[in-house]
């Protein structure tokens, strides 16, 4: 595995969307989900500095992938499979969670600890990239999880938006870029990633098809959940009754 730089490599000016202390806070509520697999996983990414979403945010994907009852997801970039560790349990048995990474060390890696978790059968894991992998695939999806080189995130959500069912959701990390987003003058990890980061968000928060909102947590994590007419439509037509 190659070392590859974070989003706070040569960043003077990044900002902390949540105070370290506070995430540490809500890190320690949630020790109930150690486990020997996941320990080992967060061990090596930093040991390799290898980006993970961590876990917090992994344990928000579980929860939004549970609320929606997913049973399909695609995440594009996958690295090692720690997030796919979160949505494999999610989906449940029968459920699938596909992967895509351009590395088949990474793939090994994510079998050996995936099969270790006893979550190896729910994942699909495809070397290639990702956009590619995406097109081979039918149907629609309930998750499109989103996590490339940070300059490709508006094509792949101008792809992954129409093949999210309604209701579904599109969920992608890294999107307030370590404050880059809003600062005036930055070092970038890549030419032209910060300004892409803030095309994604742009054209997601303007998209009429989509409600979104951005949960602050490590880096920001976007969820932009696609409009259910039916459904909506039911939900807003129900009363309250009195008590």
């Amino acid at each position: 595995m190659t070392d590859r730089l974070t989003p706070t490599s040569d960043n003077p000016n990044s900002v902390i969307p949540v105070h370290p202390a506070i995430e540490s806070y809500m890190r320690g509520l949630v020790s109930k989900t150690d486990h020997p697999v996941l320990l080992e996983m967060e061990t090596l990414a930093e040991r390799k500095r290898f980006p993970i979403i961590n876990r917090l945010v992994g344990i928000f994907l579980e929860m939004q992938a549970k609320m929606i009852a997913a049973k399909r997801v695609f995440e594009f970039g996958s690295g090692y499979g720690y997030s796919a560790y979160w949505f494999a349990r999610a989906v449940g048995e029968g459920g699938e969670v596909i992967c895509a990474d351009g590395n088949i060390e990474n793939k090994d890696r994510a079998r050996n600890y995936l099969t270790s978790a006893g979550l190896w059968n729910r994942v699909d894991f495809h070397i290639g990239v990702a956009q590619d992998v995406f097109t081979q695939t039918t149907r629609h999806f309930d998750i499109c999880y989103n996590d490339v080189d940070k300059g490709e995130y508006p094509e792949v959500w101008k792809m992954a938006r129409e093949r999210i069912r309604p209701g579904g959701l599109y969920i992608a990390d890294n999107v307030l870029w370590h404050g880059r987003v809003v600062a005036e003058t930055y070092t970038d990890v890549a030419l032209g990633w910060t300004e892409a980061i803030v095309e994604h968000n742009q054209l997601i928060f303007d998209d009429p098809e989509f409600d979104a909102y951005i949960n602050p947590t490590r880096d920001g994590v976007i969820v932009a959940r696609r409009k259910d007419a039916l459904r909506d439509n039911l939900s807003s037509n129900i009363g309250f009754g009195t008590i």
